[in-house]
């Protein structure tokens, strides 16, 4: 039974930070894709970043420069830094999780192809 639960969400002010956090359980194997996928009012879920087992990564263009993915494989966290913050990355965040075959994550602009996700946290940027 697969679990991903999101921290660190909140409200901050425009050119601020947060870091998010996503604690997993339940991964049998390394070889997953983990992503941040965030999703305003109105808006289709959209992809931010994704990791996979090997450490590469892959961003948004909306968000290169000013977020980073990371995970802490001894704690089964996944991160997502979060710098210079914009009032458009105002959204619920969620961290989702798929099997990964050959280390090949799926296209961020396909959220529908990760199997587990989050309830999400709320950031607001104001």
């Amino acid at each position: 039974h697969v679990q991903l639960v999101e921290s660190g969400g909140g409200s901050v002010q425009a050119g601020g930070s947060l870091r998010l956090s996503c604690s997993a359980s339940g991964l049998t194997d390394d070889h997953y894709c983990m992503g941040w996928f965030r999703q305003a009012p109105g808006k289709e879920r959209e992809g931010v970043a994704a990791t996979n087992s090997a450490g590469s990564t892959n961003y948004a263009d909306s968000v290169k420069g000013r977020f980073t993915i990371s995970k802490d494989n001894a704690k089964n966290t996944l991160y997502l830094q979060m710098n210079s913050l914009k009032p458009e990355d105002t959204a619920m965040y969620y961290c989702a999780a798929v099997s990964s075959t050959g280390g090949v994550c799926p296209h961020l602009g396909r959220p529908w192809t990760y199997a587990y996700w989050g309830q999400g946290t709320q950031v607001t940027v104001s």
